[in-house]
């Protein structure tokens, strides 16, 4: 079979619609005559020409009826993807399949709903606080109670308060050191009567963010350790191992909690293995993000065990690439215990994780139902498998994981992947191959009509992608970014569609002016295969980059490979008819269907991120890029239709119109971005922090003070919604950065100031907390080594932070924080975040100065913010008066804080 070539079947056929049609159809020796004519050759036009072989299928010129209907494709391609994506959406609400639960020895849903509303009946939950401390351990030790007494005699529960001190540097938000006192984790050992040697953790924290009940994050995730732990512990069936259940009460201030554990803890000796279960938005299905390090066991035991899985390796490696800013209790475990884990999360409904509205009547019971029965079935798993006694033997590669519209999971090796990879690989150099190697008098100007058409399709896509880009930029420019926020169609209407039309825009001008007298056919197959060459570039890239989500490229490549050696022979006998495009597609279904599910994730997960993701980073301008790239991927193998089908006219004229009527309403304001909507809150998040600073010299002696309410909005759009609202709010009082003083001298809860950089200052009087904060120097000394050690003592509100720049001839060569070492923060400056439970000491630290050369302003500039998120001293009665004035839409989180 000559791939290249047109038979002449086909030519036969396209004569005899000519006629059909009316068209003036030459004798044989006159079609003869027209195939050596001379056409342009090379990719800018002009300058050369080329005379087509009448054997090739170069040489075919296009027969005025043999193109597809334009309506028709559009249509049918449209159809195709809307059922695609209803198909995905289907397997997303599938939460649980339907059967009989609570019975004994089985998950019980409701029972763990009720731990879930005890638990946020009691508030927001911030580490030091009496409702963290005492009201919700105390609820927690009751229920253990009660579970150890209905307890089976095979078991034994063993239970802890466990309240360390420590402190370690994370490379998390740029970099800085933490520091904890105090803190609590309530433990709990389920083990044979006889004991156990080894153990699995299962983790969850009850504390949560200021102001919010934090049912998702993560009191959702404890309660439905609770009840496995009760089903655990009355099952007639004996364990190997033992469970550990930590509750953690100190992850939301980065993950010291779990770092107190695994360092400081006698149980922690005993853990093998680990599953972490965490929240990044609100119910639905409970993602598997992240595995490992290595130990592909793991991934077999939640493939063996989970009844309704759901997990992707393709989230593991871009969790672990770091744009996304956050982190979890699994980096502790892996960094500090060296113990391999499993890390879950909710991640739907982002938009309001740590806000008020993350309340526990939004978590679908069905949610509560599946997460409780994979939990229950992979710890039951491992905790009677013979490998997590020796599972450093087993820790070897990684695992290409994925889940199947939730029905089940495929998971083989890194290794055997990449065999898989390049073996696909190896088909399309073998298809390609020959191809490009056949004589040119049977090919025609195939090799030319390929790079140019690689040429083409690589311009229509950076084309498109600066065009999105331009019309981003613009929409941020003039104030109205995040207009589909509340209104996600808006970004598809507007970026997704100007993607489309300027795709199709730059192919339909290289049809006319450059490959005009090619068959459509011929056109259609070459656009194919530099489809398939593109995704077999990405395949090779990304398999030698060691990636695992190489899969996805090799699915990309070798299902529409499948395809076209299925199709090919009636493409080439029938052209694009009926037949044809309905086995085209059906072929497509697998790469089409699964990448519509990874891209419901990408959106699920980003674009809640972009409305919390600081004033620095344009959030259209993210968005635009990852729809233009999702658009590039969906369109690849449609390509080839728009040198099918016989116009585009009207797709680009309508692509054209929604594009132009989204940007007109998008520019006038019509989509505003926010919601109150009870039923599906998407609130702007702003924080309040009325603040009182004071500035000192060398000598001690206070030579600035001010008050006022400090005011960040998390998103880029700024205070501009606010401003109508709160008329006083407005850029006139923009905040000024000190900057003489570390982090500008603002008291940051966190160093994030590199991602929020436009803040304002609301001056109003002072306010005494009844518990201020003090903080001095106790001790100067020279140390042997010819350095400076200088001796501080703190003590204040649960959170404080303490800050260090080091002036000009002079760095902290190490001080009494972390490993010893110390660590910048972005920006250069020190920074040191500090919590502490109920009854800490007085914080004593110390840092060392080695000094180059004197400095008339001293050798550093150090500073302490503390801040007060719980109780009445987190309150004033400006910052409430202030807090009432802001629409229902927003979500005023507010606290008071205080630097010296």
């Amino acid at each position: 079979m000559e791939w290249g070539s047109e038979s002449a079947a086909v030519r036969r056929h396209r004569v005899g619609v000519e006629r059909r049609e009316g068209a003036a159809a030459a004798p044989p020796p006159e079609r003869e005559a027209r195939a050596q004519e001379p056409l342009v050759d090379g990719c800018s036009g002009g300058g050369r020409t080329r005379k087509r072989s009448p054997g090739g299928s170069g040489g075919a010129s296009r027969g005025a009826g043999t193109g597809l209907s334009e309506v028709r494709a559009a249509l049918g391609l449209a159809l195709y993807l809307i059922a695609l994506r209803t198909l995905v959406q289907l397997s997303l609400q599938q939460l649980v399949l339907r059967g009989a639960a609570g019975h004994r020895g089985e998950f019980d849903a409701l029972q763990a709903r009720d731990y879930l509303e005890h638990i946020t009946s009691i508030g927001p939950r911030t580490t030091g606080s009496p409702e963290n401390e005492i009201l919700t351990v105390h609820y927690l030790l009751e229920q253990i109670k009660l579970i150890e007494v209905q307890s089976n005699s095979l078991h034994k529960i063993s239970v802890d308060v466990q309240r360390p001190t420590g402190s370690f540097s994370i490379d998390f938000l740029g970099g800085f050191t933490s520091y904890y006192d105090n803190i609590t984790n309530v433990v709990v050992k389920l083990e044979p009567r006889d004991g156990a040697q080894h153990a699995v953790l299962a983790n969850c924290h009850f504390d949560s963010v200021a102001n919010s009940p934090g049912a998702s994050d993560d009191a959702v995730s404890c309660s439905v350790m609770l009840e496995v732990l009760r089903v655990l512990s009355t099952s007639s069936e004996a364990l190997h191992h033992a469970v550990i259940f930590l509750f953690n009460g100190a992850e939301e201030n980065v993950l010291q909690a779990s770092h107190g554990f695994i360092t400081q803890h006698p149980w922690a000796s005993l853990i093998r293995a680990f599953i972490n279960l965490e929240a990044a938005g609100v119910g639905g299905k409970e993602l598997v993000f992240q595995t490992g390090p290595e130990n592909p066991w793991l991934v077999q035991a939640y493939v063996s065990a989970a009844k309704h899985p759901f997990a992707s390796v393709v989230a593991q490696e871009v969790f672990q690439s770091g744009i996304i800013p956050s982190d979890t209790d699994f980096r502790i475990y892996r960094d500090f215990g060296n113990i391999p884990g499993i890390d879950l999360a909710f991640i739907e409904n982002g938009y309001i994780y740590h806000t008020k509205y993350d309340t526990a009547d939004r978590i679908l019971t069905d949610s509560i139902q599946r997460a409780g029965d994979n939990i229950l079935a992979v710890l039951k798993h491992l905790a009677t498998s013979d490998m997590l006694a020796a599972a450093s033997k087993y820790r070897h590669g990684n695992m290409v994981f994925f889940d199947v519209l939730g029905l089940f999971v495929i998971a083989y090796p890194s290794r055997i992947g990449s065999i898989i990879n390049y073996m696909v690989v190896m088909g399309v150099v073998l298809y390609l191959g020959k191809k490009f190697l056949q004589p040119k008098h049977k090919t025609g100007n195939y090799k030319k009509d390929f790079l140019c058409g690689l040429g083409i399709t690589l311009i229509s896509w950076f084309t498109s992608l600066v065009t999105v880009l331009i019309i981003a930029v613009f929409i941020s420019l003039i104030g109205q970014s995040l207009s589909w926020y509340n209104h996600f169609y808006v970004s598809v209407c507007l970026y997704g569609t100007a993607t489309v039309a300027k795709i199709i825009l730059i192919h339909t001008l290289a049809k006319r002016f450059y490959y005009m007298n090619a068959s459509a056919q011929y056109l259609g197959e070459v656009f194919f295969d530099i489809s398939l060459f593109v995704h077999c570039c990405f395949l090779v890239t990304l398999t030698y980059q060691g990636l695992c989500s190489a899969f996805i490229s090799a699915v990309w490549v070798a299902f529409p490979l499948l395809t076209k050696l299925c199709v090919h022979k009636d493409f080439k006998q029938h052209g694009a008819q009926g037949k044809f495009i309905a086995f085209y597609l059906l072929g497509m279904f697998i790469p089409y269907l699964y990448a519509l599910y990874l891209i419901w994730a990408v959106f699920e997960m980003f674009t809640p991120i972009l409305g919390r993701s600081g004033s620095e980073i344009p959030p259209d301008v993210v968005l635009a890029s990852i729809l233009a790239g999702c658009t590039m991927i969906l369109s690849s193998y449609f390509i080839n239709f728009i040198y099918l089908a016989k116009s585009t006219k009207k797709t680009m004229l309508t692509l054209t119109l929604v594009c132009a009527i989204t940007f007109l309403l998008v520019c006038s304001g019509t989509f505003f971005p926010y919601s109150s909507n009870p039923a599906n809150p998407k609130p702007k998040r702003v924080f309040l922090q009325h603040m009182t600073r004071t500035f000192h010299d060398l000598e001690g002696n206070a030579v600035k003070r001010d008050s006022g309410i400090w005011i960040n909005g998390f998103d880029y759009t700024g205070i501009s919604h606010i401003t109508p609202h709160i008329p006083e709010i407005n850029d006139s009082i923009r905040a000024h950065c000190e900057e003489n003083a570390p982090l500008c001298g603002f008291p940051w809860y966190l160093p994030v100031h590199f991602l929020i950089r436009k803040n304002w200052y609301l001056p109003a009087p002072e306010v005494s907390p009844r518990n201020p904060p003090h903080f001095r120097l106790i001790s100067k000394e020279q140390t042997p080594w010819d350095s400076i050690k200088l001796t501080f003592e703190a003590t204040g509100p649960s959170h404080m932070s303490f800050y260090v720049r080091a002036h000009k001839g002079s760095t902290l060569s190490q001080w009494s924080l972390g490993n010893g070492t110390p660590v910048t923060s972005k920006g250069g400056d020190y920074f040191v975040f500090y919590s502490h439970g109920l009854q800490a000491s007085a914080w004593q630290f110390w840092i060392e100065v080695q000094v180059s050369e004197e400095h008339p302003e001293g050798m550093v500039t150090v500073a302490i913010a503390a801040h007060y998120l719980s109780g009445e001293d987190k309150r004033s009665p400006q910052l409430d008066a202030l807090k009432e004035k802001f629409p229902d839409w927003t979500f005023p989180s507010a606290w008071f804080g205080s630097t010296a």
